[in-house]
């Protein structure tokens, strides 16, 4: 048997044309073709580039408007983020007041936790090994305000 026939693909790139590609396929993503969808935090919005719900994996572009914010959250799994355009900046947690800007890139480790925010507004490509939690109103959701334990709680952990 071959590797390939061993792998099931999970992963996939939402709105782009990759349907008929052998497992062993690469995907090519197309950025500027993809739509941006809008995140449950006003002026937050993202673009995902891959997500593999069993494993819990997404890499995303994330846009976010000048002043929006990324209220309070956990980095369940390692998450990494590289700084196109504008400032990332921690607004709460150990590393308040980090500035994170283009060409810059932060990651942070599985368990850390803060609110982070663009005062200038932003750009960036983020990587997570498993979606953020959201602390919101004794809810705990995702980008989406999804219940995270619903969604994601069943992800490769």
């Amino acid at each position: 048997m071959s590797r390939s026939d061993r792998i099931e693909m999970t992963a996939f790139t939402p709105n782009a044309a990759h349907e008929g590609l052998g497992a062993m396929a690469s995907r090519l993503v197309l950025p500027a073709n993809l739509p941006w969808t809008e995140a449950t935090f006003p002026g937050v919005r993202f673009k995902t580039l891959m997500i593999d719900p069993k494993r819990g994996l997404l890499t995303a572009l994330l846009q976010m408007d000048p002043g929006a914010e990324l209220p309070d959250h956990e980095h369940v799994m390692m998450e990494q983020t590289y700084v196109l355009e504008g400032f990332l900046e921690d607004k709460t947690g150990p590393d308040k007041g980090l500035r994170v800007g283009p060409g810059e890139f932060v990651w942070r480790p599985d368990g850390s936790r803060h609110a982070a925010w663009t005062p200038e507004g932003g750009l960036m490509l983020a990587i997570f090994l498993m979606p953020n939690k959201f602390y919101e109103d004794g809810k705990v959701i995702d980008f989406l305000g999804q219940d995270w334990q619903e969604t994601w709680g069943s992800s490769g952990m």
